[in-house]
């Protein structure tokens, strides 16, 4: 009896240090090189539109600052905001869609409407 709960502790443990292994692995941020290569745009605020921020820092974003798209799926951060988060996650602070590296698939390489 105490050999089947030792096993089973055991059998536990191992499983638990895979989930967490593999969910690490699935939340891996992106490389730097990676990063840097996403789009960069220069915010300009529309006439008569309320102020648009960053999500990350929850700051406004003002006329001419530098900001970076997601071309997955079009949200706009402050540079500095999202290059730490990306290099830690591998997905969108907002709406947590999954970016992939350059060359592993198309929406990193999409188009963005202006």
């Amino acid at each position: 009896m105490i050999c089947a709960l030792v096993c089973a502790l055991g059998l536990n443990s191992m499983l638990q240090c895979v989930v967490r292994v593999s969910h690490r692995r699935l939340n891996a941020g992106l490389k730097r090189e990676d990063v840097v290569a996403l789009p960069v745009a220069t915010y300009a605020a529309a006439p008569q539109q309320a102020p648009a921020g960053c999500a990350i820092c929850l700051s406004d974003f003002s006329d001419g600052e530098k900001i970076r798209v997601l071309p997955a799926c079009g949200h706009r951060f402050h540079v500095v905001c999202v290059d730490t988060w990306l290099l830690s996650h591998c997905s969108c602070p907002t709406c947590r869609r999954r970016l992939s590296p350059l060359g592993a698939e198309a929406p990193l390489e999409m188009a963005i409407a202006p």
